[in-house]
C-alpha cells in the first residue's frame, strides 16, 4: 500500500522547497526537504542558450554534472547547442535507496553526492554533482567516514600516475596546477579523497583515479559543514524509484559498469519490492528505461 502525505504536509514541503531553492538556482547547490513519502526532490527546469554557451558551461551554472546535462539533452551538440536552443536542466532527483539517510551518500552511477542533515529538527538534503574514477580506477563502494580535512592540500602523485606522467614532481604544491583544488576530505579508505579540482569541466565525468571531485565553488561550501568522523556511504544504483504525492517516478542512468544488466527487469524488481508495481504503466516504464534520461520520469498508469 502506498502512503501519501496529507495535503497540509505537501503544502509545507512545497513552500520550504521554494524558499530554499529561490536564489540558489544557479551556481550554488540547493537544499531540499525530504521524508518517507517524499523521496523525489527538485524540479526540471528549462534554459534558453545565449550566444556561444556550451552545455558544459550551463551545467556548471546550474550545479549539474556534464553527464546529467548530456543525457537530458541527447539531440543537442554539447559544445555548440546553438543560440536560443532550449535546454532541459535536470535539477530533479530521486534519493538513493539506503538503509538510513545520515551523513553523506554518494551514488556512483549518477555521479552525484547527497548530504543529509537537520535544521531546526527538520530533515534536509543538499546535493552536488561529482567526478569519479575512470575505468580501471573505479571509485570504491562501501561505508566509510571522513578522517581528515585539509585546506590547500598538496598533491603527492601516486606511482601509477607518475608512471603515466613521469614529468610530474614528487609533490605538487597548492595552486592552479594542483588537481586537488582548494580543499580535500580524506576517507577512511586512505587513498580516496573528496576534493575540489582545477578542471571544473571534469565534474560529471569518469576521469579520476578513484577520488571524488566537486566544482571549486561547491567544495569550499561543502568543506565548511562536514565534520571529521562523518559517515560516507557510497553505492552504485543506476536505477532508482520513488514517490512524490500520488506520482511514481523512475530514474535511470547509463552505467557502463552495469551494461549487461537488464535495466527493465531491475526496475520491475525495485517497484515490486516497494509495492508500487500495480501503480505503473508498463509502456511508460519501458520507454523510461530505453531513454535513460538521467532524471525522474513519471510512470503512473
Amino acid at each position: 500500500m502506498v502512503l501519501y502525505f496529507s495535503m497540509r504536509m505537501r503544502e509545507v514541503f512545497l513552500a520550504i522547497s521554494l524558499i530554499l531553492v529561490l536564489g540558489f538556482q544557479q551556481a550554488v547547490a540547493a537544499s531540499y526537504p525530504y521524508g518517507k513519502d517524499h523521496m523525489v526532490i527538485g524540479e526540471v527546469q528549462t534554459y534558453e542558450v545565449e550566444g556561444d554557451e556550451s552545455l558544459i558551461e550551463i551545467a556548471r551554472d546550474f550545479d549539474i554534472g556534464y553527464n546529467q546535462m548530456e543525457a537530458a539533452n541527447p539531440t543537442l551538440d554539447p559544445f555548440v547547442p546553438g543560440e536560443e536552443a532550449v535546454v532541459t536542466v535536470p535539477t530533479f532527483w530521486i534519493l538513493p535507496d539506503v538503509r538510513s539517510y545520515d551523513g553523506i551518500v554518494i551514488n556512483i552511477s549518477e555521479m552525484r553526492l547527497y548530504y543529509f542533515y537537520k535544521k531546526d529538527r527538520f530533515p534536509l538534503v543538499t546535493t552536488y554533482p561529482i567526478g569519479i574514477g575512470s575505468e580501471g580506477n573505479d571509485t570504491p563502494v562501501g561505508v566509510f567516514k571522513i578522517i581528515q580535512k585539509i585546506v590547500n592540500p598538496p598533491w603527492y602523485p601516486p606511482p601509477s600516475i607518475r608512471k603515466e606522467r613521469p614529468e610530474l614532481p614528487k609533490v605538487v604544491p597548492p595552486g592552479p596546477d594542483n588537481p586537488l583544488g582548494s580543499h580535500a576530505l580524506r576517507l577512511s579508505l586512505g587513498t580516496v579523497l573528496i576534493h575540489g579540482t582545477n578542471r571544473p569541466y571534469a565534474v560529471g565525468r569518469k576521469v579520476t583515479h578513484g577520488c571524488i571531485r566537486l566544482y571549486p565553488e561547491d567544495i569550499s561550501e561543502f568543506f565548511k559543514v562536514i565534520p571529521n568522523g562523518m559517515k560516507v556511504t557510497i553505492v552504485r544504483q543506476p536505477i532508482k524509484v520513488g514517490v512524490r504525492g500520488r506520482k511514481v517516478y523512475v530514474e535511470v542512468h547509463m552505467d557502463d559498469y552495469r551494461q549487461k544488466v537488464d535495466y527493465f527487469n531491475e526496475a520491475v524488481k525495485l517497484l515490486t519490492k516497494k509495492g508500487l508495481l500495480k501503480e505503473v504503466s508498463t509502456e511508460k516504464l519501458y520507454q523510461a528505461v530505453q531513454e535513460k534520461q538521467g532524471f525522474p520520469v513519471e510512470i503512473n498508469q
